[in-house]
């Protein structure tokens, strides 16, 4: 079996093209005409040289919200489920994707349910995503369940750009600052203090200081860069340790002014998904168990594990929400509400509304807090640099 690139034209004239996999290039030709296409051009597709680490092997969530609606859109208008999937993979641009999709059709085309397909790919369509497709093929109505996911990752994509958005200028400004000031006590300041040695002046204590910290920057520079690689991949690696989430998980939480903006998004994701789940007929023990894995934060996964526990044992959820302590007066409120209407997806969706105007709201005062801390910080540090090479020229000026 090889892997043939195809151009040609549908029943239609229209231009289409992609590629296949055949044994030769008569039996693609053979299984084209079976689809009533016409080749135009065919040929053999070229051996890639795949570099593992350099290898794209991921589909974000922007892209998995474009695949839910398209596929919602394609479903809506009647088109059979194998071809919508030839259709989408043929279309998107992300390689990997495309070999998901193909693999999936033809997981489809063999007998396969969609959500049965999907769950093998895993690192793509998690607990959340299959979940909701097996309920909307069961109920007929797997058009609105993909346009719920496509929704719904809209939202938390949008999401994860408030926080970044909230996250980039400071550390942007703090990285620029540091780079700035090394490179100052790297190469600047010994020209200074040379010549301030020639010359024999005293030199003022703020003077001192930036010397002293100019002779160890050059002597342990190695050492400094080496240090902060090591610091990055051992953070990185107790990240990855059920220990290290928990210290650093907690400790993002209690971060000044950013610690209440990570708990309210947090908070978003946990309504938002838990509110999809239950508008999609998933149970409330397996959406609970979903919710907590997506929460993003190991404390507030924790607080629902527990919450779903009591659940479990016959206990309400606002009940359990309430009873671990942990989760807004308003949360427990409006889930209380819900549960006693009958509307528990409905209260959820507009708590996760209002985290998600909170999150922005707390984006823009964060940043309006930031930018002149940050400015005033920066511009001191420099100046003071600065001012303590000039100081002993004043004082040799004076002299003379």
């Amino acid at each position: 079996m090889a892997v043939f690139v195809w151009k040609g034209r549908n029943r239609y004239g229209d231009s289409v093209g992609g590629e296949r996999v055949a044994r030769s290039l008569e039996d693609l030709s053979s299984i084209l005409q079976r689809e009533q296409i016409t080749v135009v051009e065919a040929k053999k597709k070229r051996t890639e040289i795949k570099i593992p680490f350099l290898t794209r092997e991921k589909v974000n969530a922007k892209e998995l919200a474009v695949y839910s609606r398209q596929l919602s859109v394609l479903i809506d208008a009647e088109l059979p489920l194998i071809q919508s999937l030839k259709i989408l993979a043929e279309q998107t641009k992300n390689k990997y994707f495309t070999t998901v999709i193909e693999e999936i059709r033809e997981s489809v085309e063999a007998g396969a349910a969609l959500n049965q397909a999907k769950r093998k790919f895993p690192k793509v369509f998690d607990d959340l995503y299959c979940n909701l497709v097996a309920s909307g093929e069961q109920s007929g109505s797997l058009d609105i369940m993909l346009r719920r996911l496509a929704e719904y990752l809209e939202k938390i994509v949008k999401l994860k750009s408030q926080v970044k958005q909230a996250m980039t200028y400071p550390i942007a400004v703090l990285t620029f600052s540091i780079v700035v000031t090394v490179f100052m006590l790297w190469k600047v300041v010994p020209v200074f203090s040379n010549i301030f040695l020639e010359l024999g002046a005293n030199l003022p204590f703020l003077t001192s200081i930036i010397v002293i910290a100019s002779e160890f920057i050059q002597n342990y520079i190695l050492y400094i860069v080496v240090g902060l690689i090591a610091f990055v991949v051992l953070f990185r690696y107790l990240k990855r340790t059920d220990a290290g989430r928990k210290v650093v998980d907690r400790g993002t939480l209690k971060i000044p002014l950013a610690g209440k903006l990570l708990e309210k998004v947090g908070l978003s994701r946990v309504t938002r998904t838990l509110s999809t789940l239950l508008s999609g007929g998933v149970p409330m023990l397996e959406s609970l168990k979903i919710t907590s894995s997506t929460a993003g934060n190991v404390i507030i996964e924790k607080n629902i594990l527990e919450a779903r526990r009591a659940v479990a044992e016959g206990t309400s959820l606002t009940d359990a929400l309430r009873e671990t302590g942990q989760f807004p007066f308003m949360l427990t409120q409006m889930a209380g509400v819900g549960e006693a209407t009958g509307a528990l997806d409905e209260m959820l969706t507009k708590l996760a509304d209002f985290y998600d105007e909170e999150v922005e709201a707390s984006v823009a005062s964060l940043l309006s807090i930031l930018e002149p801390i940050l400015l005033i910080g920066v511009g001191g540090l420099i100046g003071a640099i600065v001012i303590s090479m000039y100081l002993p020229i004043f004082q040799l000026m004076q002299q003379f």
